[in-house]
């Protein structure tokens, strides 16, 4: 059998149109930001304009578009639209809030608690023995866990580090001294059951969780009345990790784990444009 290069002559590559939902303001936003960034650098030139590599790389985030695609339908390479998209990662995670600062804007609005809970992205799964810690025993499968905090109306205000899946929402929170810096800033927290035990002081907790039922112990009337409530309460921090995974990236990452603190801390920062344009 001979191999050969060469296509047959019916071959070709298509290139087909796809409809991008997002606001005119978000891409603007974008092509801004990009614009200051090559005015900073003193970079004169670039393949394509700053509006059109704007799309591509909101392509790439929204609809997890493959580089490659997005190369030959813009006839640059794949490794250009791949320094695009961090290029523009990196900028956007730049505006990314700071905890204590986004705390300290909560506090300021007149606002008196925020809502926090994890979630598990997947990833692929990796060999070696590195991967192993990225395996959530809870959601059984590997994949990088991350913290979220939004406002009373669900905004997102802030997103901490990726972290391998295997690590506790406990454990996080005390990583990143949420605890310390909601002190600092006056503020209480609403979170679920995975959250009990990182706030033991009786007197003055900050962190209210629900009760949880044992096999000796059920839970009374009142209980589940406050359970009931809690979750009412915590409900806008649900729609704002599904709005953050409108974001089809965030589906199945395929990218270097070291690098998707960044990509979130990006993703918060377009999320922001979108629901509160």
């Amino acid at each position: 059998m001979t191999r050969t290069k060469e296509r047959t002559e019916d071959t070709c590559p298509f290139v087909y149109q796809c409809r991008l939902p997002l606001s005119t303001s978000t891409l603007n936003h974008l092509a801004d930001l990009l614009r200051r960034h090559l005015k900073a650098i003193r970079s004169r030139w670039r393949i394509l304009p700053p509006g059109r590599i704007a799309v591509v790389v909101l392509a790439v985030l929204r609809h997890d578009q493959r580089l490659a695609d997005m190369a030959g339908g813009n006839n640059v390479s794949e490794s250009t639209v791949r320094r695009w998209r961090d290029e523009l990662i990196t900028l956007l995670a730049a505006q990314a809030p700071r905890l204590d600062r986004a705390l300290k804007k909560v506090a300021a609005r007149g606002g008196e608690a925020v809502l926090i809970d994890g979630t598990l992205i997947p990833t692929q799964r990796r060999t070696g023995r590195a991967n192993r810690r990225n395996y959530s025993g809870k959601h059984r499968r590997h994949g990088l866990h991350f913290l979220a905090l939004t406002d009373e109306n669900g905004r997102l205000i802030w997103i901490s580090a990726a972290r391998p899946g295997s690590t506790h929402d406990i454990t996080a929170a005390r990583h990143d001294h949420v605890l310390a810096h909601l002190r600092a800033a006056g503020l209480g927290a609403l979170a679920d059951l995975g959250f009990r035990g990182l706030d033991n002081d009786v007197l003055g907790s900050v962190i209210i969780t629900g009760f949880a039922a044992t096999r000796a112990r059920k839970l009374t009337p009142g209980q589940k009345d406050a359970n009931r409530v809690l979750a009412v309460g915590r409900a806008p921090v649900e729609h704002s990790f599904a709005h953050l995974k409108n974001w089809r990236i965030l589906t199945k990452l395929r990218t270097d784990p070291a690098r998707v603190t960044q990509l979130l801390r990006a993703l918060l920062v377009l999320t922001n444009l979108e629901v509160n344009r």
